[in-house]
């Protein structure tokens, strides 16, 4: 692994790579103007920081803009995020572009409206050129209460064609959050999967996503996998270690996006903490998926 790739606070990265090179999209910190900084690079390795892309939306609707990630589709890029009130209320939205360095502008639509809680809004445009929208929402009445993942298929890049269905639960304690959280007026051992990322090899559809809780050393990443996009998903064998944990020079990695590297090979981009955990930071390494699933190289 290399990291981390770019010296400020970046998390949730996000990874588009273009005909010139790659643009990185992350969450940010404190108020501006604009949400969400943008990072061009021609490598992976090298970037430089073009500033915040996203004009921000009215003060009620929220003052947290979280995970932004880009599609380009019908001659122009769609920024899927979310925001809401500090860790309430949020929901998915999405913003238009025709340059992928921005600025993109709210389409003043609310994707999630009948979910209590939506977050980290992924676009995959499948191999017949269906786009599907994967995401985290919040969920109560389950075996393991907390956030879960789910996905619903694009009718337009505005516009969800059906209800979202279940992608994911979490199926094992190092997903815990936090035990005896209290939530929606209730205590909960609440488990949270968020940060889904799917790519198509060897015929099947291979989904990287985050587990626990980002603000410490015991979030990770594991992986799933289906025949279709819609599911049935797998979690990974029981008893698979995480891809992405904590080790010597690592501490919370997470919220990891897919791309495709110059070599025409697959990475893996995600956040980890810097050494005194003040700030979450970009690394990038080589991921193979293999018959079997997927491995770091």
């Amino acid at each position: 692994m290399t990291g981390p790739v770019y010296p400020g606070y970046f998390a949730d990265p996000f990874v588009l790579k273009l005909d010139s090179g790659y643009v990185a999209y992350g969450t940010g910190e404190g108020p501006g103007e604009r949400a969400f900084e943008a990072l061009t690079s021609p490598d992976l390795l090298r970037w430089t920081s073009i500033g915040r892309v996203l004009e921000r939306l009215p003060e009620e609707a929220g003052d947290e803009y979280w995970a932004p990630e880009v599609a380009h589709a019908d001659d122009r890029y769609w920024m899927y995020y979310s925001v809401g009130h500090g860790i309430s209320g949020h929901h998915l939205r999405v913003a238009v572009c025709d340059s992928a360095l921005g600025p993109f502008v709210d389409c003043g639509v609310n994707l999630t409206p009948g979910e209590l809680f939506a977050i980290d809004p992924h676009p995959f445009r499948d191999v017949d050129g269906s786009w599907y929208l994967y995401f985290a929402r919040d969920v109560l009445e389950a075996e393991r209460p907390g956030t879960h993942l789910a996905v619903a298929p694009l009718a337009s890049m505005t516009t969800l064609a059906a209800d979202a269905t279940r992608v994911l639960s979490p199926n094992d304690d190092w997903q815990i959050y936090e035990r005896r959280r209290v939530m929606y007026g209730a205590t909960y051992d609440w488990h949270t999967l968020e940060g889904p990322s799917v790519v198509r090899r060897h015929d099947r559809y291979w989904m990287t996503f985050s587990g626990g809780a980002w603000t410490g050393p015991g979030y990770g990443v594991s992986w799933a996998v289906s025949d279709a996009p819609l599911g049935p998903w797998e979690h990974a064998p029981v008893g698979t270690p995480p891809l992405l944990a904590s080790g010597p020079g690592l501490v919370g990695p997470g919220h990891n996006s897919l791309v495709v590297a110059p070599d025409g090979s697959d990475a893996i981009v995600f956040h980890a903490w810097n050494a005194d955990r003040t700030a979450r930071q970009m690394w990038v390494g080589p991921i193979r998926f293999g018959r079997g699933g997927p491995a770091l190289e």
